[in-house]
């Protein structure tokens, strides 16, 4: 079975590298996908960005499959005709792995996901011992499952379904940071030893959320690993479809904020936002309606 890591859509990437100062809007449950769009940002600073925080349905875990495509699927027609992207990218595992499919078959607009960095992972690995860091969703998900077949068959992978580690991630950035042991408890199952006295070396982190921890998830580590971030094979992947800076290209694209709630808006968050260059943030209320 062959699979995409970064598949985009299907019209050509020429036509987007035409594009000037394009549109990206760079989409998620809450607040992960900011470790994406410093990445994509960082790549392509002079383009327009819209990063879209799906806070009245976070998180997305707690959705059936069904629910959670019905839900994307709404909130996408009104994003796409309210903002106009160029390109969407959808920096959300849960969604990525699940409702992309559905995206690309409804819009005309480009999707770029993200998906477990499982590759990178069996290719960094000296011990081949691996965790794989996600939510319990993710890592019950058949496509998880694939991709450890497929690249990291010559690994011993150590699947962690973490309930918390995004919340407190969002709590972190609101202003209200949970305590070192709660967060090594939940790292804690990622660190293996085999009696030959081989240890994990490397964590996959398999949900955008938590990059936003990562200086956290090191100082509590039992033992130093290679933490492997999604973001940059993204940046990378969006480079592709839409092109590098233009030569003529000056100064830096506008970003602009937005949450289905806004319920998360805490003066913190408002701050940690105006320093990732978002100081311009909206509610743009579309509730969940649980059937």
């Amino acid at each position: 079975m062959r699979i995409d890591l970064m598949a985009g859509a299907s019209l050509s990437a020429a036509a987007l590298r035409g594009a000037a100062e394009p549109t990206i809007l760079v989409f998620d449950s809450g607040l992960g996908g900011l470790t994406v769009l410093d990445a994509v940002r960082h790549a392509r600073p002079d383009a327009r960005y819209v990063y879209v925080g799906d806070d009245a349905a976070f998180p997305y875990g707690r959705l059936g499959e069904a629910a959670l495509v019905a839900r994307v699927l709404a909130v996408m027609e009104r994003l796409v005709a309210v903002h106009r992207p160029d390109l969407v990218v959808i920096a959300c595992n849960t969604a990525s792995t699940l409702v992309l499919p559905a995206l690309r078959q409804r819009f005309a607009t480009p999707f770029v996901g993200v998906v477990p960095p499982i590759k990178p992972a069996a290719a960094a690995t000296r011990s081949r011992l691996v965790s794989l860091l996600a939510t319990p969703g993710t890592v019950a998900r058949s496509y998880t499952h694939d991709l450890i077949a497929t690249y990291a068959g010559a690994c011993a992978v150590t699947l962690v379904g973490s309930p918390n580690l995004a919340g407190y991630a969002e709590a972190e950035l609101a202003g209200a940071p949970v305590d070192d042991a709660a967060l090594a408890a939940e790292i804690a199952p990622c660190f293996v030893t085999e009696p030959d006295g081989r240890r994990t070396d490397v964590v996959c982190l398999a949900c955008t959320h938590y990059p936003l921890l990562l200086p956290r998830l090191e100082a509590v580590a039992p033992w130093p690993v290679t933490w492997i971030d999604p973001a940059p094979a993204i940046a990378r992947r969006v480079m592709q479809l839409i092109g590098a800076v233009p030569r003529q290209a000056d100064g830096h694209g506008t970003a602009l904020g937005a949450f289905t709630a806004g319920s998360c808006l805490t003066a913190p968050l408002r701050a940690a936002l105006a320093d990732r260059g978002i100081s311009d943030v909206a509610v743009e209320a579309i509730p969940l309606l649980l059937q």
